[in-house]
């Protein structure tokens, strides 16, 4: 059975979102400080984190940092924080989705299964990508530029993944997000795919201001360049 972790000091959501993760067959553990984050953390294995910003002791980018530091667990941020500065900041410091308040309960469900099956699917494969100077060891989770290391993001070496598996396809923003959480595009948010776009470029671009893997196509989306252009 899954396990969730679930960090929020919100009592009456602490009690919705329980049972309503329960119902789909999760366990649920709770911590409403950072303090007993910490304490839970060290003493439980999860398949997947939830966190609030806010906590009453501290804040729930903490929590996320202290936990990348020992494992690639799935991270999602559930917070009334919706500021492009917070959403960056979440997804920088290793969170896999970032979801606002308020929030529709089937979107967080949806979004919730997408990234315990994400996570699934990254364990089994053991292919290799190659395109454009860079290459993905997905068994290992593990990008390179030029044979050089390259430090990602969980959201941005999945979005990275998806593009090399398409290449030179020009991909619309609600198939790249529809297939990056599996729900409906009614449910997208454009403004986080804007921030795991702009990201990523500044990681693998030579020249983020003008790039040549991931590429614009004005009115339609996003497309990987196989073969550089310049």
């Amino acid at each position: 059975m899954k396990r969730i972790f679930f960090v929020e000091d919100d009592l009456s959501l602490i009690n919705g979102l329980t049972f309503a993760i329960k119902k789909q067959g999760y366990e649920v553990d709770v911590a409403r400080t950072s303090h007993e984050a910490d304490q839970l953390w060290k003493d439980g294995k999860y398949d997947l984190v939830i966190l609030d910003v806010s906590l009453p002791d501290g804040s729930g980018f903490d929590v996320c940092k202290k936990i990348r530091e020992t494992s690639k667990v799935p991270i999602m941020f559930l917070t009334a924080a919706d500021e492009e500065t917070d959403i960056i900041m979440g997804l920088d410091i290793g969170a896999d989705d970032y979801i606002t308040k308020p929030f529709k309960l089937a979107v967080f469900l949806s979004r919730l299964h997408a990234l315990l099956r994400r996570s699934d699917n990254f364990k089994q494969s053991d292919t290799e990508l190659i395109s454009n100077s860079i290459t993905v060891k997905l068994l290992k989770g593990e990008a390179y530029k030029n044979g050089e290391p390259l430090e990602l993001t969980s959201s941005e070496y999945k979005l990275l993944c998806m593009f090399m598996e398409n290449p030179d396809v020009v991909l619309s923003p609600e198939q790249i997000l529809g297939r990056l959480w599996d729900c409906n595009e009614n449910y997208i948010d454009n403004k986080t795919l804007t921030v795991y776009i702009r990201r990523l470029r500044m990681k693998i671009e030579d020249n983020p201001g003008e790039p040549d893997k991931i590429v614009t196509v004005r009115g339609m989306g996003y497309k990987w360049n196989s073969v550089s252009e310049k």
